[in-house]
């Protein structure tokens, strides 16, 4: 028998298969010993052709079917094939036993007697048969008429041969241990009627058994342990179940022992030359064994049981070359389902049935819940013999036709048919098997180092699970669609389940989007489509068009997947970039990196990231959406915006404007013009004065600090981001209409007017641009330069105070400034300084303290100075700004010249004017109270803060008189030499 097929009736300590197989012999010719051939008056004679040549076949056997003998019922029945119609498979192949088994004598020409035949096939010697003869006939001696069930045989045995009759002592030790051993099994270990407790009977029956193990027991007819033994197997045999007399003695009717003998007993059909044929005299032999059911507590049921098993479990260990074998088996079924469902069922069938359809059951399970292993190279055809009686083992159990009909109940026509639901678990079950030991086949050759080994493996596992999945459908499912409509559907789910979840164990330890993971990821895509495609071509035939095993296919969402990887990467990066831009805010000092590098270190890191990012990215084989490029496009962007306002925050232009001084009235009789020529003007507050005026009139050079410097470093910074950012839009907007774009970028189409990539933050730093050059332009104007100007420009007399000392210095900053800024921000940078000179002069004209007192005459000298300013901002540019830019920018100063020139009538005629229609636009209550025009430093002829302003500085008596009357102006009394603006 094959090792894998369980033997399901348990196992009888202390006796081997021998034992068994000739206690079998024993009480066979025991129970047949009247019939012919046994001893009877006449012998029944076999002519069967398995002992001589084959006859040739006669035209009326092939009109009953070839290999059908008409002499066979049982085999006509179970489709056995006659033995003299085709040559058995076994010995075609070679693979015969021995034609004369060890202890069997050679079989004669003469036509055998049933006992004879019977002798042969159990393998008992000519010795042992003669001992059995002899036993018998001396137990006959004055019981003529004695049923064979009431005789213990064993006891009969052990009493009536003697050690002489032996070849040797050891020989009978044996004989004598394995009648006991028997007795032992029948009478104490697997009695039919359980013992009561304690029983002396038992108790001494095992006394003599143990006896035996270590000596011969003296065991003559008229020895105490011969009494002994009589009447302990007696007094134990002749039991009944509830007390009253018996006519049967109960010594071999308990199970298993019963059992294990009847099997041996069926398993004599088999021939002994080639175990794969059934004898042809099978009828007669069963007919003959039937004796035996009395003793052995067989019936019907349990005898057709045991036949089934007989036929399986030979079809097994004949490595199942025969089918017939099998085909018998499944034709028993018929009769144990119709066993099964009778009310009167006895407690040994029902016991004995669930055993062997489990041990059935199991080895059927095995290979068709692995099929792809047992039925592989030419085996289909025993899968396909093997699939009806597994689906008919499954459906005697008594568990699974309660469960049916239960359901049947519960919901009437819509039950699941209970051979698709085996099919299903075979073909998930083998499935499943074969899906593992691909994967771990995969773990095994590779080695699994790196991700990038786990994910060839996937990757491999992929295609392979492909080919499983076609394997299935062209191989395997057109058997299995026979028993189940959709099997290449549920192999196919199956798989599709098996591979999703090694997936998901893969992705959910991928914590970056590289080459290896958006493979994995198309593999899966591709081996999805596939099995997609095979369930759908599978349940074209459906009711419901495979709409329940579709729900099983839990879809991989390759895309999404993708996308959330994509997007973890991108934060991944952004993350990253962060902490650069974090490590950049804490250590930069707007030092340049060198000469040919004038911008700061930090920003050089940042690009070298986003080329990084960007390369990484592309790099990845995946396709690439516009949207997703916006997405890592805007992620980048925002460490530029961040950048640019860490870039940016620098203070405002506003901390380096001067506090205007109060308006007062200037003294006619002013000698400023004669003290500035032996003062000093006051420097306080300013703190990197250069030295008095004729110093620096003698001896200009730059007055840029490094802070100021450090300002244009960062302008630097800002421009040489602006520039990358457009060579790295240009390029992501050409790809879009490139070869490039149409793999990166699908099937959308470029539209020209379409918004720059990096829009938002090219804005960002464009204003952070404007910004950092605004307040550099104060800072180099209002502080570095403010002890040569503000503070110095026409300071008592506008002719002993004119602009050409400033204008050196003002140039000399302005050529160091073009050597510090790059090209690309030296024209912003410019315009600022410019418009900050500008605001400067106005100042000086309009809020430069009662040190300043202007003449209508004084108007000429200062148009000439301003021409001067202009000029050197256009002569100093080098072509960085137009004449037009220069003359919009002066536009507001010029309208204060001019203002300047006016007539003091003029003037003062023009603010009452506007101070009228003030009056007019309610207030009154303002002017009443000798409100003064604000200041709102958008300087212009029309804004009357204006023109007070030029009024207040101008040394003029109508004015002088103007100012004290209608808006209370006093006059500045400091002494003179005292400083003049200190802020």
């Amino acid at each position: 028998m094959a090792a894998d097929l369980e033997w399901p009736f348990g196992e009888l300590p202390g006796l081997e298969a021998n034992d068994i197989r000739e206690t079998a012999y024993e009480m066979f010719f025991m129970s047949c010993r009247s019939s012919p051939g046994f001893g009877g008056r006449s012998a029944l004679m076999f002519h069967s052709s398995m002992w001589n040549q084959p006859q040739p076949e006669s035209t009326s056997s092939r009109t009953k079917g070839v290999g059908m003998a008409p002499s066979s019922r049982i085999k006509r029945t179970l489709g056995l094939k006659m033995l003299n119609r085709t040559p058995s498979k076994k010995m075609a192949s070679g693979a015969v036993s021995s034609p004369c088994p060890q202890g069997v004598a050679a079989r004669p020409k003469r036509p055998l007697t049933s006992a004879e035949l019977m002798r042969q096939q159990m393998r008992v010697t000519e010795q042992s048969d003669n001992w059995l003869r002899k036993t018998l006939t001396r137990t006959h001696v004055g019981h003529i008429g004695k049923r064979a069930e009431t005789i213990i045989l064993p006891l009969e045995l052990l009493r009536h041969l003697k050690p002489s009759e032996f070849n040797d002592s050891r020989e009978y030790h044996a004989w004598q241990k394995r009648q006991l051993k028997i007795l032992e099994a029948g009478l104490i270990l697997h009695p039919s009627i359980p013992l009561e407790t304690p029983n002396t009977f038992a108790v001494r029956l095992k006394e003599i058994i143990q006896a035996s193990e270590t000596k011969i027991l003296d065991i003559g007819e008229n020895s105490d342990t011969m009494r002994s033994l009589s009447n302990s197997v007696v007094s134990l045999s002749w039991r009944s179940a509830n007390g009253t007399p018996t006519d049967v003695c109960h010594w071999a009717d308990g199970f298993p022992l019963n059992i294990h003998l009847y099997v041996t007993l069926l398993q004599s059909i088999f021939d002994i030359r080639d175990e794969t044929l059934v004898l042809d005299e099978v009828d007669e032999l069963l007919e003959l064994m039937k004796k035996t059911w009395l003793i052995l507590g067989i019936n019907r049921p349990i005898h057709n049981l045991c036949l089934t098993w007989v036929f399986f479990q030979q079809y097994v260990s004949t490595m199942q070359l025969e089918p017939e074998l099998l085909f018998a088996s499944h034709a028993m079924l018929a009769e144990l389902a119709n066993d099964a469902k009778k009310q009167d069922r006895d407690a040994l069938f029902i016991q004995v049935l669930s055993l062997v359809l489990t041990s059935i059951r199991g080895w059927s399970e095995k290979r068709l819940g692995n099929y792809h292993d047992y039925f592989e190279d030419g085996r289909m055809n025993l899968m396909e013999n093997l699939l009806p009686f597994a689906v008919t083992v499954s459906s005697i159990g008594g568990d699974d036709v309660m469960l049916s009909r239960l359901t049947e109940q519960a919901i009437g026509d819509a039950v699941t048919d209970p051979t698709v639901d085996l099919m299903d678990g075979y073909i998930r079950s083998s499935v499943k098997n074969a899906f593992s030991k691909m994967a771990e086949r995969g773990c095994q050759e590779c080695e699994m180092n790196t991700r990038q080994d786990e994910s060839e493996r996937l990757i491999r596992l992929a295609k392979e699970t492909k080919d499983l999945a076609l394997k299935e459908r062209g191989t395997f499912s057109p058997v299995l669609r026979k028993c189940h409509p959709v099997a290449t559907s549920v192999a196919a789910v199956t798989l599709h389940s098996c591979y999703g979840l090694i997936l998901k164990q893969h992705l959910t330890s991928a914590s970056v989007l590289d080459n290896e993971i958006v493979t994995v990821l198309e593999s899966a895509g591709k081996l999805e489509k596939v099995l997609a495609q095979l369930v759908v071509e599978d349940t074209v035939e459906c009711e419901d068009g495979g709409k329940m095993i579709v729900r099983e296919m839990i879809p991989y969402e390759v895309e999404s997947t993708m996308s959330r990887l994509q997007k973890q990467w991108i934060e991944g990066r952004l993350k990253k970039g962060k902490d650069c831009l974090q490590g950049a805010t804490e250590s930069e000092k707007w030092n340049p990196k060198s000469k040919a590098k004038p911008y700061a270190e930090s920003a050089e890191d940042l690009i070298k990231f986003t080329k990084e990012t960007m390369d990484d990215f592309f790099a990845i084989r995946m396709e690439i959406t516009e949207d997703l490029v916006h997405d890592l496009v805007n992620s980048l962007g925002s460490l530029f915006q961040d950048y640019a306002a860490f870039v940016a925050s620098c203070g405002s232009k506003q901390n380096f404007i001067p506090v205007l001084p109060p308006l007062t009235r200037c003294r006619r009789d002013s000698k400023f013009a004669k003290l500035c020529r032996k003062v000093t003007p006051c420097k306080v507050g300013i703190e990197d004065s250069r030295g008095c005026r004729t110093s620096e009139a003698d001896h200009p050079h730059p007055s840029m600090s490094r802070g100021t410097q450090h300002l244009y470093i960062r302008l630097n910074t800002l421009h040489y981001l602006l520039a990358y950012l457009h060579s790295l839009d240009e390029m992501l907007s050409l790809s879009r209409i490139g070869s490039l774009g149409q793999k990166h970028f699908g099937d959308k189409k470029y539209h020209n007017d379409c918004a720059s990539y990096f829009q938002n933050a090219c804005s960002a730093i464009r204003e952070a641009c404007q910004h950092v050059s605004e307040v550099a332009a104060h800072c180099l104007i209002f502080v570095d330069s403010n002890h040569i100007f503000y503070n110095s420009l026409y300071i008592g007399e506008v002719a002993s105070a004119r602009i050409r000392p400033t204008l050196r210095t003002l140039k000399q900053n302005l050529s160091l400034l073009c050597m510090i800024l790059i090209d690309q921000a030296q024209p912003l940078a410019m315009r600022e300084v410019m418009k900050a000179s500008f605001d400067a002069y106005l100042m000086v004209l309009l809020a430069g303290g009662n040190s300043r007192i202007f003449y209508r005459s004084d108007h000429r000298m200062i148009e000439e100075d301003f021409e001067c300013l202009k000029r050197s901002f256009c002569v100093s540019g080098e072509g960085l700004m137009s004449e037009d830019v220069v003359e919009k920018e002066a536009e507001t100063v010029e309208m204060v010249i001019a203002l300047m020139s006016q007539p003091t009538d003029k003037l003062i005629q023009d603010i009452s004017v506007m101070m009228r229609k003030m009056d007019e636009n309610g207030a009154e209550d303002m002017r009443k109270k000798q409100f003064v025009p604000p200041t709102t430093e958008q300087w212009s002829r029309s804004d009357p803060n204006t023109i007070l302003r030029v009024l207040c500085h101008r040394n003029d008596q109508v004015a002088n008189r103007f100012l004290k009357r209608t808006f209370q102006i006093e006059r500045d009394d400091r002494k003179e030499g005292l400083p003049i603006l200190c802020y």
